[in-house]
């Protein structure tokens, strides 16, 4: 028998709702999945940050089209190793409090996906929208950084083709790059991205800040992705050693044609 393409598609919504149906520990509370606009809403994705702190800070009057936020039902005490947090393909850590987990994150306009993996990688939950606010664009270049120990605090530096320098001190610069969130524990990530970049060089700093009791060795994960959620994607990853407070390392430098 030839299906239509309404039963075609009914089917497809069946397989996917089953999909969707599995039981996980896991539960997306932000975003939800389907159609949405947020033209209507104040979009804020930079956070306000106070030391000693022990989590990004998510505001209190963060929009929900800018945040990704759940619940474990059940996390391991004295386990400090995150989660993993994967945004339309792109992997990173996500460190959960507790039961809980937060954080905020600006979407691109069009289809977006968010997933949240358990430390086994075996529990995990899903779920897909469509942003269809046209003011929203997807970032056509990202630097995204993360590392993996807990208590220490890397910060991310994207110097620019015109010179201008992104960091905590100035996440946003005055060609349209923005540095969301400075994370000062532990995980990260830190996401630099821009909807426009400028051809010529961008070069990418890591500084080892600071940690906690020890002055741990920590590995710096850097990942470039460019046209991302796009057919023409491309991702670069490097993983560079951080030996001790203080270090600033030149992690890569490439050139935006």
């Amino acid at each position: 028998m030839r299906l239509g393409k309404t039963s075609a598609f009914g089917m497809m919504m069946v397989i996917t709702a089953g999909v969707s149906a599995i039981a996980s520990d896991i539960q997306i509370e932000t975003p939800q999945g389907g159609w949405r606009n947020s033209s209507k809403e104040l979009l804020k994705f930079t956070q306000k940050v106070s030391y000693p702190a022990s989590t990004v800070n998510t505001q209190e009057d963060q929009s929900k089209a800018a945040l990704i936020k759940g619940r474990i039902a059940s996390t391991k005490k004295g386990v400090e190793e995150p989660y993993t947090l994967i945004v339309n393909g792109v992997p990173m850590p996500l460190l959960v409090n507790g039961d809980a987990f937060s954080r905020p994150y600006l979407f691109g306009s069009g289809s977006n996906s968010v997933e949240v993996r358990g430390r086994d990688n075996k529990d995990r939950a899903r779920v897909q929208f469509y942003e269809s606010n046209p003011g929203l664009t997807q970032p056509k270049l990202s630097v995204v950084l993360s590392w993996d120990t807990n208590q220490t605090d890397l910060d991310l530096h994207v110097v620019s083709p015109d010179g201008q320098h992104a960091w905590y001190g100035q996440r946003v610069v005055g060609n349209g790059g923005a540095l969301d969130v400075d994370v000062t524990t532990g995980y990260g990530p830190e996401i630099f991205s821009t909807p426009s970049p400028l051809k010529g060089t961008y070069l990418v700093y890591v500084n080892y800040y600071g940690s906690g009791p020890r002055d741990d060795l920590t590995v710096a994960r850097v990942s470039v992705i460019s046209s991302q959620n796009t057919v023409d994607e491309k991702k670069e990853t490097f993983s560079v050693p951080m030996r001790r407070p203080g270090d600033l390392t030149l992690i890569h430098s490439f050139i935006v044609p």
